[in-house]
């Protein structure tokens, strides 16, 4: 059974919230007047040809101008005087669209199958399929690949940029206001493509730097249940690719999961982060997320509750 995602913002680029997009949308509201004018002359002067040199009875046929210089000059100086124009404004746009990388990244994004990994240097956090940033504050992204192609793109902050593995790319990404922005892989990357989304959280600075603090914080110790959680987890194989701070996992080969409790969703977007998914996740992977690299542990029904309880301390 499908399990939909929490409600998002939508996916247009048609509603800029910051200055590059501003920029990108900018541009093609002055191409699309250009094109439309033009479009209008063009359809125009069809429509007054047909109507004022329509053939009528005993008429002849109209006058014939080829070779005329001056009209060829003008035909051939709009559209070449319209092609500047358009040239640099569009020269414009890509310069303040993407502009230089910093000398060192604030932030690192890579892409896998089929989640996103990001990577805050200066701080040391890392967390996953949720990027936080401040408001009114550029961010320079450097872009990863694990594996595959992959695209990274937040239609309403920044403009796609593909992840190539070897070979990092550069974006920059910021917002203008507070809020929670839909982001997608836009590179048809394997069976789950679809479901390797992300969200971007704009919030203030100082409510930037109080997440990023907390993020550094290690796992707390559970008791009861949970405790019984944390040590299947590291009995598992489950260490060999997730890591937790505060434990024996390490690994950076799956999602981190320090502060899982505090993420809205699991798998990419394929469902809310609820204990009830959760446990269903544990349960069969794949029936959740056909194709996903975590395989099913085949975990009996009361080991299942143990790791939900202690994936629920992960806050």
């Amino acid at each position: 059974m499908m399990m939909k995602p929490a409600s998002l913002s939508s996916l247009t680029s048609f509603a800029p919230q910051a200055p590059e997009t501003h920029a990108i949308v900018g541009l093609w509201g002055i191409s699309l007047v250009i094109f439309a004018a033009i479009f209008a002359v063009v359809v125009g002067i069809i429509f007054y040809s047909l109507m004022r040199f329509r053939w009528r009875e005993g008429e002849p046929d109209p006058d014939q101008i080829a070779g005329n210089r001056t009209v060829e000059i003008v035909w051939t100086a709009i559209p070449l005087l319209i092609v500047i124009v358009l040239f640099v404004l569009t020269a414009r746009t890509m310069s303040f669209s993407d502009p230089a990388p910093a000398p060192a990244p604030d932030l690192i994004v890579t892409g896998h199958q089929w989640w996103w990994e990001a990577r805050y240097p200066k701080s040391g956090v890392v967390t996953a399929n949720e990027i936080h940033i401040p408001v009114g504050q550029g961010m320079s992204v450097r872009l990863d690949a694990a594996d595959v192609l992959h695209e990274f793109w937040v239609a309403e902050l920044a403009r796609k940029m593909t992840t190539v593995p070897g070979h990092p790319n550069h974006i920059w990404i910021e917002a203008d206001k507070p809020g929670t922005y839909l982001g997608v892989c836009s590179e048809f990357c394997g069976t789950e493509h679809a479901w390797m989304r992300f969200l971007v959280i704009a919030e203030e600075p100082e409510k930037f730097a109080a997440w990023q603090e907390a993020q550094l914080a290690p796992a707390a110790q559970p008791s009861g249940e949970g405790a019984k959680g944390l040590a299947l987890f590291q009995q598992m194989t489950c260490v060999n690719c997730h890591a937790i701070n505060g434990t024996i996992g390490s690994a950076r080969i799956a999602p981190d999961l320090t502060h899982f409790a505090t993420r809205r969703e699991l798998g990419g977007g394929v469902a809310e982060n609820t204990p009830e998914n959760l446990r269903r996740w544990l349960q069969d992977p794949q029936h959740v997320k056909p194709g996903v690299l975590m395989p099913n542990f085949k975990f009996t029904d009361e080991q299942i509750a143990e790791l939900v309880a202690y994936f629920e301390t992960l806050k």
